[in-house]
């Protein structure tokens, strides 16, 4: 049966076709037969428990500088909506939280991925700290003086922001840096909220693998590896992507995950492993479906659609 889909998304005049898992979503519903529409946060409204937004048809083709057609946006109640794909990228901020705040007023009737009341409770640096002895070791503060004490304890470390994307402000702390005392005030100056400290993984060298995973379940992998000089792998950072296999432990980290993200309603999941070494879980906007399809990988667009259309038919 047809669905109608609204993709709340970036405007898609700005997404990398070439990376954008939101688009490869896109793609594989429309070759489904799905009814798809577009809209921006900036477009959804609330009048006491309805959400409206202005949705507009849109045609996608995998064409770089023509890959898609918007019609003529209409003012539409979202409870007559399908499917809802929360697709924005980060930052996690306000109007981020605003929105899951919005669309959960719908949710489950109209079903959003993922579910929008636990996007918002599982920020991607803090959940993961539900599956502590799965991580390196990890300290989330502002306060100078538990950082100097983790930092005597582990060495090397690496400070990020903890509602950091995309690999911004993510440093490595050596134990005789200079630049320690400096960098802690830029963060205490531009960050407000606290920081993610981590005893930092050499074999990062070797690559940072993104694992997808669908209602749960394993779907696909990609190893990133940094680019030359460089500490973080992100794809929008440099990094290169590599086919990637999964480990003994790294299945053992999936299946520890699996009932707690089927709970939750995070239908659409990718969790980053350094060397066997859990260290976030992605639940806002999470990359790599078309990087691992390129490499020759599992159709993770298409496993996503099968499960959607079948929680919509029930």
């Amino acid at each position: 049966m047809p669905l109608r889909v609204a993709v709340q998304m970036d405007h898609i005049s700005t997404v990398n076709i070439a990376g954008d898992s939101a688009f490869a979503l896109m793609l594989e519903a429309e070759r489904r037969g799905h009814q798809l529409f577009h809209y921006t946060p900036d477009r959804l409204a609330m009048i006491g428990d309805k959400v409206f937004a202005r949705l507009e048809p849109v045609a996608v083709r995998d064409v770089k500088g023509d890959h898609y057609t918007l019609g003529e946006g209409v003012r539409t109640d979202l409870a007559e909506i399908d499917v809802i794909l929360m697709r924005q990228d980060p930052p996690f901020d306000l109007a981020y939280i605003a929105a899951t705040h919005m669309l959960e007023k719908i949710h489950p009737d109209t079903l959003v991925v993922n579910d929008p009341a636990h996007v918002r409770n599982a920020p991607e640096k803090l959940f993961v700290t539900e599956f502590a002895d799965l991580m390196p070791p990890t300290l989330v503060t502002r306060d100078r003086d538990e950082i100097d004490a983790f930092r005597a304890e582990h060495g090397d470390i690496v400070m990020k922001p903890l509602f950091g994307h995309g690999g911004a402000a993510v440093f490595r702390i050596t134990q005789d840096d200079l630049n320690y005392g400096s960098l802690y005030d830029f963060f205490a100056s531009v960050f407000r909220e606290p920081w993610v400290i981590q005893r930092f993984l050499p074999n990062v060298k070797h690559g940072d693998k993104r694992i997808i995973l669908v209602d749960g379940e394993f779907a696909g992998a990609v190893n990133r590896v940094p680019a030359p000089g460089d500490l973080r792998s992100n794809m929008v950072r440099g990094g290169a992507a590599r086919e990637a296999d999964l480990s003994e432990r790294e299945r053992e980290i999936c299946a520890r995950l699996g009932p707690a993200l089927r709970e939750r309603g995070l239908l659409l999941v990718g969790i980053d492993v350094i060397d066997g070494m859990l260290t976030e879980i992605n639940v806002t906007a999470p990359t790599g479906i078309r990087a691992v399809a390129k490499l020759g990988g599992p159709d993770i667009a298409g496993r996503v659609w099968d499960v959607i259309e079948a929680k919509c038919s029930e």
